[in-house]
């Protein structure tokens, strides 16, 4: 509904800030709304993100909201979001350096799972235990409180949440701006439930895919055990699974990946909206 959608847009506009190491603190919203979206609907919408804003401590300063023609959805507007803090306590995605160890959250293909099997239940030949399960996913597309959690309990050196391109692409991101070696232990990742069967079934794969809610955390000092304990200890998967080292790019297991560059869920939700 769209006290859900008010939440996974918010958390989406804010993450971006959240990786800094700051707290959001200030938020500008300006709506352009489909002129088929009701007033009570937009009220749904409103107050989800006025709750979750005020939970997080997020002052909303200003904003414009209308409806205009040509308008659709999914795309109803646009945000700023703004931290207030140090210069130097800003946790930048290029801050990884030799001998830090790797964090991830929750695992590869989250949203794209929670998303699409949310927006198109029908298109999926599964059980339908299954794809309630994968629904859950979305849910956990939020990572506002996992990177203020990840920042507060150890020596963080990088942060990035995965969107597009996936985990994938958010580890080849930060090794290439940092000019680093990335070496992953695939079994180490998590994998929340549903997200492998839904990706074989879309014939996507989950490393490759949008997953907001991801988080990619470099520590230094040994002290990734900390952050993931920290994570573990508000209900977030964690665990470390890899080291930075000298050179340059991404080894899964080994074996070097390059950047997928072309976000396949895309092309899914195109597909799927259009049937």
């Amino acid at each position: 509904g769209f006290e859900r959608a008010g939440r996974f847009a918010l958390d989406i506009v804010l993450a971006d800030v959240a990786v800094s190491g700051l707290a959001p603190s200030h938020l500008c919203i300006g709506f352009t709304l489909p002129p088929g979206m009701a007033d009570d609907e937009f009220a749904a919408l409103w107050r989800a993100i006025d709750a979750e804003a005020s939970a997080l401590g997020v002052s909303i300063l200003t904003g414009h909201t209308a409806r205009y023609a040509e308008c659709s959805y999914p795309w109803v507007g646009a945000a700023t979001a703004m931290a207030v803090g140090d210069h130097d306590d800003v946790v930048r995605p290029d801050g990884l350096s030799p001998g830090d160890e790797l964090v991830v959250t929750k695992g590869p293909g989250v949203e794209a799972t929670g998303l699409l099997t949310t927006l198109f239940p029908d298109a999926f030949d599964l059980p339908a235990d299954l794809v309630a399960t994968a629904q859950e996913r979305l849910d956990e597309a939020r990572c506002v409180r996992d990177a203020a959690t990840a920042a507060a309990a150890g020596p963080v050196t990088a942060m990035h949440d995965a969107t597009e391109g996936g985990l994938q692409g958010a580890l080849c991101e930060m090794a290439g701006s940092a000019g680093v070696r990335l070496d992953v232990d695939r079994t180490a990742v998590p994998m929340r439930p549903g997200v492998a069967e839904v990706c074989d079934y879309l014939d996507v794969d989950p490393w490759t895919v949008t997953t907001a809610g991801t988080l990619v955390v470099g520590v230094a000092d040994g002290g990734g055990g900390e952050v993931v304990s920290a994570l573990e200890a508000r209900g977030t998967p964690a665990a470390v699974v890899g080291r930075v080292a000298a050179g340059d790019g991404v080894y899964i297991d080994g074996e070097r990946v390059e950047h997928p560059r072309t976000d396949p869920s895309w092309a899914v939700y195109e597909r799927l909206a259009g049937e």
